[in-house]
């Protein structure tokens, strides 16, 4: 085994066996520092994926589209020629670098602060079984796998919901296991016709739609982009999102914002583009049509928002659009703001959900006409608020702007009176953006301190600043260097879109 396949190994073993001990461990708060330590050995395994012979300083462009810089790939189910086929690469690496660092932030945010409702080192278990889940979604490099390690954030998510959340928690969690399940079903049924038309479930050998007819392409990508645009979420099958973000934890609502929305994007690169190319180049009007719709509708509801963690769920939607107007294009280009605009909005949202949670924590609520004059009384917390907010709105020089920015290009790029009028107004929706965001720090940061901010103690939490730090740094170092993601995802970009017809 080479050192590559061991630190494939070690990414996916390491949060399930920290599970296990987690569990195992009885007091609550050790349990809590196990899980910690676990995330941290985690993202140490993560983190030199991208080095090494096949890495990111070897990298040369080529095909097939899928080349990894390493993998595994063994023997699972030799009667139905099924592996265990794990590989990382350009696409993939980003997103398994952000996963392992946002767990990493949760488990230790949890040994500041549990969460009514159960017990911490419940919590810090499900969410290294969550880990397990997005990591090997990322890392699978077979469809059958794929979908496994796909559903094994389901329950998991649920439990965090629902154990964990608001008052409403349990409708939240359940709306949430339906609409999931719902495309479960779906992506059960894609892959079956794509592994039974084409013999095989390796996805390097099916990029490019090796194997499949026009007619089974244009059929698969349907059932596949339906699957991932519920988990995304995108509009119009968005509605379970608002409610599951209101109502969980506030770590809860990090990993699912950070990187569980993330699995719907990635599929819809790696599995529903590159297996069925003819099907995405038939479909990509209509996603186009729909990733502006979500972009106006989400910026349009935000502004009507009256509850803080809601508007920032809601906020979600319309970057998910900016990510998959990106992919619609099918160019270089495209793809590529939509996998930075996937690392900025985990990066991001995960920053505005861990605020968000602190000013509810010391306030107890969350609606906005209750929240006014935070800067008077904490005014570190308001100026990161402020911070975040600018930076999710896409000021220029922090990691917000590149997605939504060049998304807008690629469109432009395409050319047409479709793509350029999908192109303007998605434009006038990032304006919209500007404004709520603009919006909900007018009417939190500024004017006469409410009662429940009037009595916010001024001090930050040692354990919140360590959680938020690394967000923040980050935040500007992508604005700042977008070579950070788009450097390692060029060659591999390049490559998927060669076999596009």
């Amino acid at each position: 085994m080479t050192f590559g396949q061991f630190l494939l190994v070690a990414v996916v073993a390491l949060p399930a066996l920290g599970a296990v001990a987690v569990v195992a461990t009885p007091a609550d708060r050790a349990a809590r520092l196990v899980g910690t330590v676990t995330a941290g050995l985690t993202l140490l395994a993560a983190l030199p994926l991208a080095l090494g012979d096949r890495g990111w300083f070897a990298w040369s462009a080529g095909t097939p589209a899928v080349r990894p810089w390493h993998q595994l790939d063994l023997p699972w189910v030799p009667g139905l020629e099924l592996r265990f086929h794990l590989g990382v690469d350009g696409i993939s690496y980003p997103l398994v670098v952000l996963t392992a660092l946002l767990t990493l932030l949760c488990c230790a945010y949890s040994l500041h602060r549990v969460p009514a409702g159960g017990s911490g080192r419940a919590l810090v278990a499900l969410l290294l079984v969550i880990e397990v889940g997005i990591l090997g979604t990322f890392l699978a490099l077979d469809l059958v796998l794929f979908f496994l390690f796909f559903e094994v954030v389901l329950l998991p998510m649920y439990a965090v919901i629902a154990g964990w959340g608001g008052d409403d928690r349990r409708r939240a969690a359940r709306k949430f296991v339906l609409y999931t399940l719902f495309g479960s079903v779906l992506l059960l049924v894609g892959v079956y016709v794509v592994v039974a038309a084409a013999g095989t479930a390796d996805i390097v050998a099916l990029t490019g739609g090796a194997g499949l007819s026009r007619n089974t392409q244009l059929f698969a990508f349907t059932l596949l982009a339906l699957a991932f645009a519920v988990k995304s979420p995108l509009w119009p099958l968005h509605s379970w999102l608002p409610d599951a973000h209101t109502q969980a934890p506030t770590v809860g609502s990090v990993v699912l914002a950070g990187v569980l929305l993330k699995m719907g994007t990635y599929g819809l690169i790696r599995v529903a583009i590159g297996v069925a190319p003819e099907g995405a180049r038939w479909a990509a009007p209509v996603l186009g049509t729909l990733a502006v719709a979500a972009i106006l509708v989400g910026a349009l509801v935000c502004l009507a928002q009256t509850e803080l963690k809601r508007l920032i769920a809601y906020s979600s939607v319309g970057h998910m659009g900016f990510v998959l107007l990106g992919v619609a294009t099918l160019t270089s280009t495209g793809i590529q703001a939509a996998l930075i605009g996937n690392v900025a909005h985990g990066v991001i949202t995960g920053l505005l959900f861990f605020l968000a949670g602190a000013v509810k924590d010391r306030t107890h609520t969350g609606v906005l006409a209750e929240l006014s004059g935070l800067r008077e009384t904490a005014p570190r917390l308001a100026g990161l608020l402020g911070f975040a907010a600018i930076a999710s709105l896409g000021l220029p020089g922090l990691a917000g702007f590149w997605g939504e920015a060049f998304a807008v290009i690629a469109a432009v790029e395409v050319g047409g009176p479709l793509w350029t009028t999908l192109g303007v107004l998605a434009a006038v929706g990032g304006a919209l953006t500007a404004a709520y965001f603009l919006r909900l720090l007018r009417q939190v940061t500024h004017g006469r301190p409410s009662p429940p901010v009037g009595r916010l103690a001024p001090t930050l939490a040692g354990g919140e600043l360590t959680a938020w730090t690394p967000l923040v740094l980050l935040a500007l170092a992508i604005g700042l260097a977008p070579a950070l993601v788009l450097g390692v995802a060029e060659a591999p970009v390049n490559a998927l879109v060669e076999v596009l017809p």
